[in-house]
Formats: C-alpha cells, structure tokens, sequence
C-alpha cells in the first residue's frame, strides 16, 4: 500500500473510529459520562435511556460515517462533483432507512430544516442559508481526500459545494473547510501542524462564503483552542474543553473541540477518539472530526488493527474500494 492511500484510509477509517467510540456518550453531560463509565476506555455499547443511540451495539458507527460514504460515493459518480439536489434527495432517503430500522440517530438539526425546505420545493442553494451546526463538518471528510488543499479557492468550491444544500453559511462552510483541509493536508503527507495550519487558513478563508451568520470565527477558535489546552492532565483538559470550548453541534464549538482533543493527544487517532468520547455532548462528531485528521497524518497503520476490524466486523463497513476512487480524483 503506497503512503497517500494509507493516509486516505487512515482518515476514513479514523472518522468511523471516532464516531463509533462518541457513539454511547452523545448528548450525554460530562459529568454523566463520568458518572456511568468512569472512563471510556474502548467501544462501548449505547445504553438504553440513550434518547439518539439507544439500542446500538459497540462499534457501531452513526450518521457521521453513512454521511461521509454518501458524500464520497456522490463525488466519485459525479467525477469530482456534488449535485445539491441529489444530496439532499440521498440525505432524505437515508432517513427513511434509518427511521424504517427504528433507529433515533437521524438527521441533525440544520440538516432537517434544509432538506424539509428542499421537499417544499425551495431551491437547493437557498435552502442551506440558515445551517450552522456541524452536519457538513463531520461528513466532509471525503472532499479532503479528494481533492488537494491549494489552490485554496478551488479547493473552497469543492467544499462549499459540499455544503450548499443545507450549511450554506459562513460558519458552515468555515467549520467544513477547517476539517477538510486538514485532512487533505494530511493526506499529501503533511504533519499534524501542517493539518492544524491548514485548518485555520482554510476556516478563515471559508468564512467568507455562504450567507452571513453571527457567530465566534471559526478559524480563531481552531488555533485558540490548540492553546487552551497545551500541556494539561487529560481530565483538566476535557474539563476544560467543555467549559470553555463548548461540545455542542454548534460549528463554532465541536469543531475547535475535536482540534483541542487533538492537541492533547498529539495527533494519536485512537487516543482523540477516546478523548472525544469522554466529553460526551456532540462526543461521536467530535471524535469523527479528531478521528479523520489524525488518521489523515499516521495513516491506517496508526489505528488499532482491532479496532478497525471491529468496525468492519459490526458495520459491514468496507471503505478501501471507495477511498482508492477518491483518491484518483486528486
């Protein structure tokens, strides 16, 4: 296997992997992720008072992953290219699958307003234009693999592109691109400052696009939050994370959260993903965030073998043929 395609793997498999560990913990407090596990130290089972990933087995990963395929699978048929409206039509169609098998782990917030607009027949580029939260940041993971982060503005295209139809907003497009040029610097060999770099360049240019929301930037908060964190006990620094940072599926919180779980676990995927984990809140996108930029740098051999055996194993999860048609794109 040749170093881009290990890298490629290393973050599609590594957003799965954070996704999976965050699967339990999701909308649960801090201190009730303490209070029940003490500390999460592998894939855990959701349990059942879990009002989105209630009866989901361990390992099991949520929309974050089956997004980021949809999204990877509709840039592969379109040769590089993400048709809005057959987005949201893929989207849609995948909540009724989720909601057929009795699944609550549906479509998020910004996400559903969107595409309810879309079924109303309001066209795809105005249905985004009051998305903020994460939904185009934890699946954009595909677009970075993809597609080479310079030249900057072409790379923003294919991101906004990516976002039109339901994160058409400033810090929408901001939170994605932070996320996808650290994976796509990651993926053309960079180290994990080169991804963090890349990131805030990218937030602060992709804060220019879309329509117009208030909110902290993005970009700021990416390299402020790296910071915040520096050289703290891993308990202090998530206790941190959640006071200062915030964890929830606000861009402008879980994305600086997974860039600040990063930095405490110094870019290690299994590491970020288990501190992501342990923050509870919007725990599963922050560790698909952590996850995939940190696998972006190590590559697949930075996972844990069993791990991502588990995942195959549980999702019928196979994501090497997909990832090397991405990869062709670039």
């Amino acid at each position: 296997m040749n170093d881009r395609l290990d890298r490629a793997l290393g973050a599609f498999y590594g957003l799965a992997l954070g996704d999976a560990l965050g699967m339990p913990t999701q909308v649960m407090s801090r201190e009730d992720v303490v209070r029940v596990y003490g500390t999460v130290t592998g894939f855990e089972p959701a349990r059942p008072d879990n009002p989105v990933s209630a009866g989901m087995p361990a390992g099991s990963v949520t929309d974050d992953t089956d997004q980021a395929v949809i999204v990877g699978r509709l840039l592969d048929e379109g040769n590089g290219r993400i048709d809005p409206l057959r987005l949201a039509h893929e989207l849609l169609d995948w909540e009724k699958e989720m909601k057929a098998k009795g699944s609550f782990d549906l479509l998020g917030p910004s996400t559903k307003a969107a595409l309810d607009a879309v079924a109303r027949g309001v066209p795809p580029r105005e249905a985004g234009r009051n998305g903020t939260t994460n939904g185009a940041a934890m699946r954009v993971t595909p677009v970075g693999i993809a597609f080479p982060a310079a030249p900057l503005d072409t790379f923003l295209d294919r991101v906004a592109e990516s976002c039109q139809v339901t994160h058409d907003t400033t810090l929408g497009i901001a939170g994605a691109a932070a996320v996808a040029a650290a994976v796509s610097t990651g993926v053309g060999g960079g180290t994990l400052d080169d991804a963090v770099e890349a990131a805030v360049t990218a937030a602060r240019a992709g804060a220019r696009r879309g329509h117009w929301i208030a909110g902290a930037d993005i970009a700021s908060r990416v390299a402020w939050a790296g910071e915040l964190v520096r050289d703290l006990p891993e308990a202090e620094a998530l206790d941190r994370i959640c006071a200062l940072v915030g964890t929830s599926v606000a861009s402008q919180e879980s994305v600086p959260a997974a860039f600040a779980v990063l930095a405490v676990a110094d870019g290690d995927p299994w590491r970020a993903a288990l501190l992501a984990a342990n923050l509870g809140g919007d725990s599963d996108t922050i560790g698909a965030i952590a996850g995939a930029v940190a696998g972006s740098v190590t590559g697949l051999a930075g996972l844990p073998a069993d791990a991502v055996e588990t995942l195959r194993t549980v999702n019928a999860l196979d994501l090497e043929p997909l990832t090397t048609r991405l990869l062709a794109l670039r």
